[in-house]
C-alpha cells in the first residue's frame, strides 16, 4: 500500500483534515479501499460522528494490493504530518502488513539548503469502533457560508455560551448563544449566504453544542465554504467538499431544549 501527496494545496488540505479530526477522536481508523481512502469515527461522548472519503483521483499516487485498515493515534499522526512544509511531499506506506505505518516527508528538490528527508514509523493501535451505514436523507434547510466567517462566529460565541440556537426562516438565519456573561446573536441575511434552501413556509429552531461545532469548523484550510444541513428529524450535517469526489462530513445530534 502506498499513497503520495505531492501537490502543496492537497498537502495543506490533508493536514487540515487531520487537524479537525484529532479534536473529535483520539484514534482514527483509515481504510485503504480499492479506489479511495475511507475514514469514519465518533467522539467518545457519541454526540458527533464523522466520515471522510478521499478519492484516488484526489491523491497524486494511490496503489494497494488489497483492502487494508489501520488505526492510528490521531494526535501523533497529525503531529508528524505537520512537520511537512511547502518544501516537502508526503508518502504513506506499510510494509508486509506490519504494526507500523510509515510516513516519509521527502524534499521536493534535493538542492534546497538545510532541508532533509524525514522518515517516521508510527505504531498502529487498537480500535473497536464498528463502521456504520449512513443513509441519504432530505433536510428541512440547507445553507453554505464562508469557512472563515463561521470559524470567527463560533469562536466569538464561545465567549458567551456553550450551546448555539439556529433559527431558520425564508428571510434570514439567526445564530444565538447565551450564558452568565450575556447573549450574542448573529443575524445572517439570505443574500449573504453562498447557497440557501428551506421548505416553503418552514421555520426551524434547533439547539446544538457550540463547542462541537467550533471543533468541526476550526480551520479554513480544507475549503473556502462549509455546507450545513439541518432538520428536526435528523442530526445536523456539516460538509466540506474537497473536490474530485472527496469530502469530509460531520453529523451532530441536536440538544434537548431547556424550557426553564
Amino acid at each position: 500500500m502506498k499513497v503520495i501527496i505531492n501537490d502543496n494545496n492537497k498537502r495543506s488540505q490533508f493536514l487540515g483534515l487531520f487537524h479537525v479530526l484529532k479534536n473529535c477522536s483520539n484514534i482514527i481508523s483509515i481504510i485503504f479501499k480499492k479506489d479511495h481512502l475511507f475514514i469514519q469515527g465518533m467522539d467518545k461522548s457519541h454526540v458527533c460522528m464523522f466520515q471522510a472519503i478521499i478519492s484516488d483521483k484526489w491523491l497524486n499516487e494511490y496503489s494497494i494490493d488489497e483492502e487494508v485498515t489501520i488505526n492510528v493515534d490521531a494526535q501523533m499522526f497529525y503531529t508528524v504530518l505537520n512537520v511537512a512544509n511547502d518544501n516537502y511531499f508526503i508518502e504513506l506506506y506499510q510494509k508486509d502488513n506490519d504494526d507500523f505505518i510509515n510516513i516519509d516527508l521527502k524534499v521536493r528538490e534535493q538542492n534546497i539548503k538545510d532541508c532533509f528527508d524525514k522518515l517516521f514509523n508510527i505504531p498502529l493501535v487498537e480500535n473497536d469502533f464498528e463502521l456504520m451505514e449512513i443513509p441519504e436523507v432530505e433536510y428541512d434547510a440547507e445553507f453554505s457560508m464562508s469557512s472563515k466567517n463561521i470559524f470567527e462566529i463560533a469562536n466569538q460565541m464561545l465567549l458567551f455560551g456553550t450551546d448555539i440556537n439556529i433559527c431558520c426562516s425564508e428571510e434570514k438565519i439567526d445564530l444565538i448563544t447565551h450564558g452568565v456573561t450575556g447573549q450574542m446573536t448573529v443575524n445572517i441575511p439570505i443574500e449573504d449566504l453562498n447557497e440557501y434552501s428551506i421548505i416553503e413556509g418552514e421555520e426551524i429552531n434547533l439547539n446544538y453544542s457550540l463547542s462541537y461545532i467550533a471543533k468541526m469548523c476550526l480551520t479554513n484550510k480544507l475549503t473556502n465554504n462549509i455546507e450545513f444541513c439541518i432538520s428536526s428529524t435528523f442530526p445536523m450535517k456539516i460538509k466540506y467538499d474537497l473536490g474530485e469526489e472527496s469530502s469530509l462530513v460531520f453529523y451532530i445530534a441536536p440538544k434537548i431544549k431547556d424550557d426553564n
